[in-house]
């Protein structure tokens, strides 16, 4: 089946509503409790560093005191004893990412050392090369590849689905996931603000 130019228009605008949406800081948030994620990462540069400024952004106001003053105890116990650096910067990595989320209003659950996933990957690189034309063509490709792919499953159900109930229902089925997904990425775009986007799509940061 040829592709469907509507579709095309369609997964662009999707797209670009997405990327306006999510161009806050909160698009990092969904893997800020990783071990690999943003949060750490800034947190090693700042204890290498011993500038404490550099995490301070990941934290509401009422928790800076707070880091601050564990910042100064683990520069300082990483001077005076080298062997329990390891455990003091995990310690510190582990406050500074349950003060992050509680800004956020979610709870800690602890650090991860999954990997982080390949979509946040390319949203990370696009924001480091100030450039996000890879990332729209990569995220275009999968909407309208998804798209797709349900779409064609309808038509070609609904072809039979007066042959018997059974036909029928596998023709409901697929027409189901269809607008199921369709009004998924209705309800995405259709989010005015950052709160919105996160209760629509239940993101845990």
């Amino acid at each position: 089946m040829k592709p469907n130019h509507s579709f095309t228009s369609l997964a662009l605008i999707i797209v670009l509503m997405v990327i306006l949406t999510f161009a806050a800081p909160s698009l990092l948030n969904a893997h800020c409790d990783t071990m690999n994620g943003p949060v750490i990462k800034d947190a090693r540069v700042a204890l290498e560093k011993n500038d404490v400024n550099i995490v301070l952004k990941w934290v509401k106001k009422d928790h800076e005191a707070e880091i601050k003053s564990l910042f100064i105890k683990t520069v300082t116990a990483r001077s005076k004893f080298p062997e329990t650096k390891d455990l003091v910067d995990q310690l510190f990595f582990e406050t500074l990412v349950r003060l992050h989320r509680a800004g956020e209003g979610e709870p800690y659950t602890g650090l991860k050392d999954e990997e982080v996933k390949h979509s946040i990957q390319e949203a990370d690189n696009a924001i480091a090369k100030k450039k996000s034309d890879e990332l729209i063509a990569n995220v275009v490709h999968n909407v309208e590849r998804l798209l797709h792919q349900r779409f064609e499953k309808v038509i070609e159900a609904q072809a039979s689905m007066n042959t018997s109930v059974d036909a029928g229902r596998a023709y409901v089925e697929t027409y189901v996931q269809f607008v199921h997904f369709v009004e998924q990425l209705d309800a995405l775009t259709a989010a005015s603000d950052d709160k919105q986007v996160q209760k629509s799509g239940n993101h845990h940061h």
